[in-house]
């Protein structure tokens, strides 16, 4: 179909080929896409980066919460002499409770009477001790928990020496080479999470900035313009600060619910991560991704705008 357009000032008609129909109204699309901003790309790289930081932001909470419930589970056993009172057995808990190296909480010292451990021994072993000896050869004791700052070697041996020193303690036992290989573990766990997370940090951070910087590239002759015509360098970087404000913030949603998914997942098929789970630590590091994508990308947009304000006409080519 061939339409008509007539042209008032001539009053002739001219006609238009709808070949050049099509081809005009591409060109006015084209020029509507040159110099966009490329809106989910740039979110898409960010919420990426973000992900990956609250991944390794997780196994490094994790990582805590184990070592904590290991320190946790570090405790002495407290031999007693036999033939001790209940009153004898209730002032060596008393006294007990009273050293400095004691951790903290209700269950921290826990009475484990000889029967009790004969019977324990029996289910574990299978073996009945009691009829070829004819009586029960343990001891009562009292199981305690030490503090995170005694749980060295040289520190317990002064623990040893001071609970051993109690009136009605017979002995006072625990293993020290299980101490010290709890304690190297977990100094070279922490030293390997920290320097891992670090890289990546760096990493992230310089992946976000290269992002918006190659985005911000398309936007540079607009920036110009808006400088040609007279506007200050506050009213040409606030709009597109707050684009990155939006940015960070729907970045940081969306790593933040992935995340959610992934621990969830992996709660599902590992169920002893629930023992190890902090969920305030984990809240806290959902909320430090969303703050950390608002502030990487406005000090990143802050920066590739003020790069190219700065920008002779020449350089921006």
């Amino acid at each position: 179909m061939i339409c008509e357009w007539r042209d008032l000032a001539t009053t002739q008609s001219c006609y238009i080929c709808p070949f050049m129909t099509s081809e005009i109204t591409k060109n006015k699309f084209r020029k509507k896409k040159l110099g966009s901003y490329p809106f989910v790309s740039v979110v898409f790289s960010i919420t990426l980066a973000l992900f990956v930081i609250g991944v390794f932001g997780a196994l490094v909470i994790y990582s805590k919460e184990l070592e904590r419930t290991v320190r946790e589970n570090i405790k002495v056993q407290v031999y007693l002499k036999n033939q001790l009172t209940p009153e004898q057995t209730k002032q060596i808990e008393k006294a007990l409770t009273a050293k400095s190296f004691v951790s903290k909480g209700g269950d921290a010292i826990k009475f484990i009477s000889k029967e009790e451990a004969a019977k324990k021994f029996i289910q574990e072993t299978g073996e009945d001790f009691k009829k070829f000896l004819g009586e029960n050869p343990l001891r009562n004791a009292f199981l305690v928990r030490i503090d995170p700052a005694f749980q060295d070697t040289t520190l317990l041996k002064k623990v040893k020496k001071e609970a051993e020193q109690i009136a009605g303690v017979f002995q006072v036992d625990y293993v020290p080479l299980v101490v010290s290989s709890i304690n190297q573990n977990i100094t070279k766990i922490g030293l390997i999470v920290m320097a891992l997370v670090s890289l990546l940090l760096v990493t992230i951070v310089l992946l976000i900035n290269n992002t918006i910087r190659l985005a911000l590239f398309s936007q540079r002759f607009l920036i110009r313009s808006m400088q040609l015509v007279g506007a200050n360098r506050w009213f040409i970087q606030k709009p597109f600060l707050l684009r990155a404000v939006l940015h960070g913030i729907i970045a940081g949603l969306v790593a933040s619910g992935l995340l959610m998914v992934l621990l969830s997942l992996a709660t599902r098929r590992i169920e002893e991560l629930t023992l190890i789970q902090n969920t305030d630590r984990l809240f806290l590091l959902m909320s430090s991704l969303i703050l950390m994508g608002m502030v990487v990308a406005v000090t990143s947009t802050y920066r590739a705008v003020a790069k190219y304000l700065n920008l002779s006409l020449d350089e921006l080519y």
